[in-house]
């Protein structure tokens, strides 16, 4: 009997016996996809490709079951044109040829119709995995480089710190090893010798990692033969001055990991987690669980203490805890934040080095999409830690001498140089010790920027700071004009809008790069400099975050006469290092916890409300040169980046109006000005399209003739005339007088 009547019997005869077999329930797929899609407007599955690939698989698959299933009670499932076909084709080709036909046509079917991609495994380590690649390219050296690094352990680091499962009770007596990184301990007493997992225990399998190439670093070359056309639609490309610019390679900097036995890490832990569970249990708290996750500098115990405790009591036996443990540096943190357990930091006996390559080999840096992207570090669960400058915006580094502070700006430098193409950013050093930044003076032209006079990038002098940081402040405000009159709201925005060729350069536009201030000592700054250090620094930290200017500054006094409530109120991250006392770790941290850390890169970063511990990537003296004479040696601007000029109040003369040298513009640019009621170089400069120096002079004679106020550093000068009714009378008057003196000259 037939569900469907006689129509469907006569149907299934047609198309299963007579025709396809089981195929032909392909054609219901193709009925059902195609009438969801024209009646209800329904797409389950793409239509065409669905068509297409149902089509092939009638045509295939009952000759292959022909093939198969021929002499067998089965026969019905290819139907009558499967047995035919594939008798036809044992009769053609005999039955090896017709087998190997239809394995060739099925993977044909793979490649075209699923796009699977089929190749041969490869041996790692046989050297033959690139051969033939003779055209290859900048972009692709870079990411087969990368990849390579991945795939031979640098991204793999991580895998080394494994789960393990302790033996607890006596009746179990080997231990386990899984695959995440983090550790099961009971409270129960654990043998005193546990023992050694097997080999086969001890084998992982291989991870086969696909990286994407990063969109910073591609290079995106013309076809070979094929002339470069640059129309009004084209793009405007920032690199194309530099577009042989070759971003650092991995191999610039060195691997300082050191493996560590696993089994010396199992007994270590679980002779920290005894000594734990004893010295709670003196006190009569009572705990039902501990999760111990093992990081390159510092173990977390993850506590879930029994109902009934108070947080308070564990909370104050830190020192008793640190006592049993005989360790330097434990951290209580209680609660952790998001989770219902109490966190104990311990240092391991063996700390790891986190090299600067595992962080820029890593995954995620590598295909990370930040503006500014770099890596500080890793964290306790051995993850690599990538953020972006432009989310935090400014980050404020303090420690004790030799804790690790400029190793992490090197790291943030570093991160960025990796990521980031000259046209993109450029650095502006402040250095007063004068040889911690010093080793970056070598790409000057390529990333860093200074004011016209100067001749060295890297600044040392109080005074040049002064002057930079105002210098900064002209910059911050020109480019609020120019974001203005694009009407956008921040750089990201005005630099799309530019590359699209939205803006006119002719009006002033021009591509704007991110300037990172980088400065090593800010207590020394301000120790001799004072207010007019901190007054244009707050300024920017308070309004540059919009127009692309980030601040990082470290200091080894992190004080409050040094780190005023003015500049931590505008530093919303702030990275601490091993401080002294208490105080100075509240100071920049508002929490304690940073007097208590190990040494050594050992790190807590603060975004607000997280805190999270870090091991600092160390990159080390001789990496930072290799860098740099990499990128040095590369064709580089003519010069460093110019920032605009500044001139301090004691070199500011009083100019005497001379009506005779008055320029030619002096009435248009007199008319702008009070139009806009505001005095600024910089606004003559875009609407006169004069170099600064022209509109300097007219400035002056504005100035001088009593149409602007004084100069008043970073602020736009006052313009005396109310209106152009007003100014029209006033030149009416200039004029007169000017006819007059020529009268009785």
């Amino acid at each position: 009997m037939n569900w469907a009547g006689r129509l469907g019997a006569a149907l299934s005869i047609l198309l299963i016996k007579k025709g396809f077999g089981i195929a032909a329930y392909l054609l219901i797929l193709i009925l059902t996809v195609s009438g969801l899609r024209m009646v209800l407007g329904i797409s389950v599955l793409p239509v065409a490709k669905t068509i297409r690939n149902a089509l092939l698989g009638i045509l295939w698959l009952p000759v292959a079951l022909g093939f198969l299933l021929k002499q067998t009670p089965y026969t019905i499932l290819a139907g009558i044109s499967g047995y035919h076909g594939a008798a036809w084709l044992e009769g053609l080709l005999g039955k090896p040829g017709t087998a190997i036909l239809l394995i060739f046509t099925l993977l044909a079917i793979l490649v075209f119709a699923f796009n699977v991609a089929l190749e041969l495994p490869k041996r790692p380590g046989t050297g033959t995995e690139h051969e033939g690649t003779e055209d290859t390219d900048a972009e692709s050296v870079v990411a087969m480089k990368t990849w390579n690094t991945l795939k031979n352990g640098t991204a793999r680091e991580e895998d080394k710190y494994n789960t393990v499962e302790f033996a607890v009770n006596d009746n179990e007596k080997e231990n386990t090893f899984v695959s995440s990184r983090e550790v099961q301990l009971s409270t129960e007493s654990a043998p005193k010798d546990p023992v050694a997992p097997s080999e086969a225990a001890r084998t992982s399998p291989e991870i086969e990692l696909t990286i994407e190439n990063p969109e910073s670093l591609e290079q995106k070359q013309p076809e070979p033969g094929a002339p470069e056309r640059f129309t009004v639609d084209t793009e405007f490309d920032p690199t194309l001055e530099l577009s042989s610019y070759q971003f650092p390679t991995l191999d610039l900097l060195d691997d300082y990991g050191s493996v560590t036995s696993i089994s010396v890490q199992k007994e270590e832990l679980e002779a920290n987690k005894n000594r734990i569970v004893d010295t709670l249990a003196n006190y009569n708290i009572q705990i039902d669980k501990i999760k111990a996750t093992i990081g390159p500098t510092v173990t977390l115990y993850e506590i879930i203490p029994a109902p009934g405790v108070r947080i308070s009591k564990i909370k104050n036996l830190e020192d008793d805890i640190a006592l049993s443990l005989a360790a330097m540096g434990i951290r209580i943190i209680a609660p952790i934040p998001g989770k219902g357990t109490i966190g104990i930091e311990v240092p391991n006996l063996k700390p790891e080095i986190v090299s600067m390559k595992s962080i820029m080999g890593n995954e995620k840096f590598v295909s990370s999409k930040y503006e500014l992207p770099f890596g500080m570090g890793k964290t306790i669960q051995n993850e690599a830690y990538i953020a972006d400058l432009t989310r935090m915006p400014h980050i404020l580094m303090a420690g004790a001498t030799g804790q690790g502070k400029s190793v992490g700006l090197n790291a943030i430098i570093a991160s960025i140089l990796y990521k980031k193409h000259p046209a993109q950013v450029k650095f502006v050093m402040i250095d007063p010790k004068k040889v911690e930044l010093t080793l970056f003076s070598k790409i000057e032209r390529h990333f860093l920027a200074k004011l016209p006079d100067s001749e060295e990038a890297i600044i040392t002098d109080t005074r040049k700071v002064v002057r930079t940081l105002n210098s900064l402040n002209i910059e911050m405000d020109n480019r609020y004009d120019l974001l203005k009159d694009a009407q956008v709201r921040n750089i990201k925005e005005y630099n799309t809008k530019f590359v699209d060729r939205r803006l006119n350069p002719m009006n002033g536009h021009r591509y704007l790069p991110y300037i990172i201030v980088v400065i090593d000592e800010f207590a020394d700054l301000i120790m001799t400099a004072g207010k007019e250090i901190e007054t244009p620094l707050t300024r920017l930290a308070q309004l540059a975050r919009a127009i692309g200017i980030h601040l990082v500054i470290a200091t080894q006094r992190p004080s409050v006469n040094i780190i005023t409530g003015t500049i931590k109120a505008n530093f919303p991250a702030r990275i601490a290092f091993r401080v002294i006392s208490k105080i100075d770790s509240r100071t920049i941290l508002d929490t304690g916890g940073a007097d208590q850390l190990v040494g050594r890169g050992d790190m807590l970063l603060s975004t607000g409300s997280d805190l999270i511990r870090l091991q600092c990537a160390f990159v080390d003296t001789h990496e930072v040169e290799r860098i740099t004479e990499f990128i040095g040696s590369q064709r580089a601007y003519p010069d460093a980046y110019h920032l605009p000029e500044f001139i301090e109040e004691q070199d500011v003369k009083e100019v005497e109006y001379d009506a005779g040298e008055r320029d030619e513009l002096f009435e248009d640019a007199a008319r702008i000005i009070v139009q806009a009621q505001q005095g600024s170089t910089s606004l003559l400069q875009r609407k006169l399209k004069l170099g600064y120096n022209r509109a300097g002079r007219i400035i002056d004679q504005l100035e001088a003739a009593g149409i602007v106020g004084q100069f008043e550093g970073s602020k736009a000068r006052d313009v005396k005339v109310a209106n152009e009714f007003a100014l029209e009378q006033f030149l009416k008057d200039l004029n007169s007088d000017r006819k007059q003196t020529d009268f009785e000259i």
